[in-house]
């Protein structure tokens, strides 16, 4: 007996009213792209394995899925490594190419490609699918779309202005009101490791800090311990953990604690003037929030880190973030390349909006109407009133075999279509069309025009 069919764990399939929900997010996020005047561009789903690795910090490197080489890949395996079961090792002899992680690095590979072809500051968005091997749960997949926009070529602040404006204004279309837009800035990470003496372990002090929500600031102490910094370090960061106030409050006591490092002074003078000028232009429905344990464990994060929160009630990981960068094209040898931006979690959007019910009800809206079929002749009369109605932008359609007529309507009814139209021998000879209101049981006979007018 055949197998059951069955798909990978972290992958969906998706039904067509799922699908409607997901293009109706993605034209929201695209037309606003658009509007804040991001070009598309799309990248390959799959990029060389040193493209990707290494760029994503030790944790990120190893969510990355490998591909195999095509033909006997273990024609090339390095014998020693293949013997030693050592796996680490053996992958680069048997894998060259990755399905991408994010949509980031590829894009910085695009940029150093194109650099000639490129006007700078080039302000592009990017919808695809990116894949991560990760442990699925609630909101969290293994192929998941992101939808990014990023500014390259630039170093001005008001880029970080405008992006969270941008998430504003999302997030207010898709009447997801109340979203937090955290901020934090890297400089201040460092910053407060280099007062607390552990600047040799800000890779480890970012990457646990940035567990905070998971695990809870004792999970955190403790990985930083196993991690080498000091209990002495962490007593310094403990104001850390229970900062509070305003965003102009906040920003003020960071300046008495990073008194002495410039680069966190840097730090705080950015995220004042980032905050300051999105509070003055002011926000329709999101929250600007500045979370100073906010680390994001990305590795090429120079300057501004956002993250967003769902709204209050609703239990859900980030639905959003990004950050500056400052050099993220020196890694693909074109120096001084300053770049910021943000990303939109689809998947976890989706089902931030499912859970609140605030999708309209015309997203999965079926076809208008239904052409019952009677035979041949009426249908080829129905298709050209088809035809005239489609041309005016209505969905119709014709039920494809003469089936019984119950059959027919219980088919309308199952597709959510909410009107049936009754062509037979009758309205053929007076040029005419009975329309059915398959929710009232209401039945008037109709010419074209009229047809047309009681369906749009």
């Amino acid at each position: 007996m055949a197998s059951k069919p069955s798909i990978p764990k972290g992958t969906r399939d998706f039904s067509p009213a799922e699908v409607a929900k997901r293009q109706y997010i993605i034209q929201t996020i695209k037309s606003n792209f658009e509007k804040f005047g991001f070009q598309p561009i799309e990248t390959p789903s799959f990029e060389n394995s040193e493209t990707l690795m290494g760029k994503y910090g030790e944790e990120g490197d190893r969510l990355i899925f490998k591909i195999l080489n095509s033909g006997d890949y273990l024609a090339k395996a390095n014998a020693t490594h293949l013997e030693a079961k050592d796996s680490t090792k053996l992958t680069s002899s048997i894998s060259e190419k990755a399905l991408r992680y994010d949509l980031t690095v590829p894009f910085a590979r695009y940029v150093v490609q194109h650099q000639n072809e490129i006007e700078f500051p080039f302000k592009r968005y990017q919808i695809q699918p990116v894949w991560r091997a990760d442990r699925p749960q609630k909101g969290r997949f293994r192929e998941f779309f992101q939808c990014d926009a990023d500014v390259v070529g630039s170093k001005s602040l008001w880029q970080e202005v405008e992006l969270v404006q941008l998430y504003d204004t999302v997030f207010t279309a898709l009447g997801l009101n109340g979203v937090t837009v955290k901020i934090n800035n890297r400089k201040i990470l460092s910053g407060i490791a280099e007062v607390i003496g552990a600047s040799d372990k800000l890779i480890d002090f970012t990457v646990a800090l940035d567990k905070l929500d998971k695990i809870g600031e004792d999970g955190v102490k403790k990985e930083m311990v196993e991690k080498g910094i000091t209990e002495e370090a962490i007593v310094k960061v403990q104001p850390l953990f229970s900062f509070s106030g305003t965003i102009s409050e906040k920003i003020e006591q960071l300046s008495g604690l990073l008194a002495t490092s410039e680069e966190g002074m840097k730090g705080v003078e950015e995220l004042r003037f980032i905050c300051d000028n999105v509070t003055k232009l002011g926000l329709s429905t999101a929250i600007l929030d500045l979370d100073v344990t906010l680390a994001r464990g990305l590795n090429y994060y120079t300057g501004a880190i956002f993250e967003v929160a769902a709204p209050k009630g609703v239990a859900m990981g980030s639905i959003g973030g990004g950050g500056r960068y400052d050099d993220l094209t020196g890694i693909f040898g074109l120096k001084n390349m300053s770049g910021v931006g943000i990303s939109f979690g689809l998947d976890r959007i989706y089902l931030v909006v499912e859970e609140l019910n605030l999708f309209p009800e015309t997203v999965t809206a079926s076809s208008k109407a239904l052409f019952i079929n009677y035979g041949d002749a009426e249908a080829f009369y129905a298709l050209q009133a088809i035809k005239k109605l489609r041309d005016s932008g209505i969905k119709a359609e014709l039920y494809p075999d003469k089936a019984k007529v119950g059959k027919q309507f219980q088919h309308a009814d199952k597709r959510n279509i909410p009107f049936a139209v009754i062509v037979g021998g009758e309205e053929m000879s007076s040029g005419s069309y009975s329309l059915k209101n398959l929710v009232s049981g209401e039945q008037v006979n109709l010419d074209f025009e009229g047809l047309k007018n009681a369906l749009i």
